[in-house]
């Protein structure tokens, strides 16, 4: 059963299309791993937002800062999305 094993281990390295399978393979594998890890930071990036966004919540219940300056807080640094007393403005 090994020699079996191993030559066609053997004839797959000797394959005329061999470096073209590889490199299509560890494209794809490449191209996965980005997908997973790309979406594993927008999660990080999504929860460490919604954390902020509760301790200002929480900072504002408890007195400690203003409603308009925290308004003023969730709203820095973004562009085309604007958080009002009334909800989120896309603009």
């Amino acid at each position: 059963m090994c020699t079996t094993l191993g030559s066609e281990f053997e004839s797959l390295l000797n394959h005329p299309d061999f470096i073209g399978i590889l490199a299509i393979t560890m494209g794809c594998l490449t191209g996965m791993i980005a997908i997973v890890f790309h979406t594993m930071t927008g999660m990080a990036k999504s929860r460490a937002r919604e954390a902020t966004k509760r301790e200002i919540a929480a900072y504002v219940a408890e007195g400690s800062i203003e409603p308009d300056k925290a308004i003023a807080m969730l709203n820095a640094g973004r562009s085309g999305c604007e958080i009002t007393e009334d909800g989120v403005k896309i603009t």
